[in-house]
């Protein structure tokens, strides 16, 4: 009985050339489809992160208008300059450019403020998130210059932004 599992064990060569190939083919087609998916979600995650930053600028503006740091233009609006937003701004991903701003305007039919943010990082979106943004460009345009808070929200969720929406 020895004998025998000894033969077998012995003519055991290891793989064929053909089941290598086989397994060199299934691995190359993995890969394949793996790589795209993975650099998507890389992809995705700097967007978000792009966006995430955008809010963290608003709701920094936000304080620094409560600090009255900002640049009064009329009894309506407010703008909030690099130099206003710096020490309030402390850990983003994405620093804040010479020409980045954010805007407070005041709507009194609404009685509400609504915040927006000209943001030098929107030109880095991957074409997903552009895409949600770039209806609600205040351009019009195929660039993204501007972005209310509320857009930038509903951009993070993956939804569409309603450019008929106040």
């Amino acid at each position: 009985m020895k004998t025998i599992i000894r033969q077998k064990v012995r003519n055991e060569k290891g793989m064929t050339l053909i089941e290598l190939l086989a397994v060199i083919v299934i691995l190359a087609i993995i890969a394949l489809i793996a790589i795209p998916a993975i650099s998507n979600i890389i992809s995705n995650s700097k967007s978000k992160a792009i966006l995430s930053d955008a809010a963290i600028i608003i709701k920094a503006a936000k304080i620094a208008v409560a600090d009255g740091h900002c640049t009064i233009q009329n009894k309506n609006n407010l703008k909030c300059f690099k130099e206003d937003l710096e020490q309030y701004v402390e850990q983003t991903n994405h620093k804040l450019g010479e020409k980045d701003l954010v805007r407070r305007d005041y709507v009194p039919e609404e009685n509400k403020d609504i915040y927006s943010i000209n943001f030098s990082e929107f030109d880095n979106l991957n074409d997903k998130y552009s895409d949600l943004l770039k209806d609600a460009s205040v351009s019009g345009g195929d660039d993204i210059d501007e972005a209310t808070e509320e857009e930038i929200a509903t951009a993070m969720q993956g939804k569409k932004v309603d450019p008929n929406k106040p």
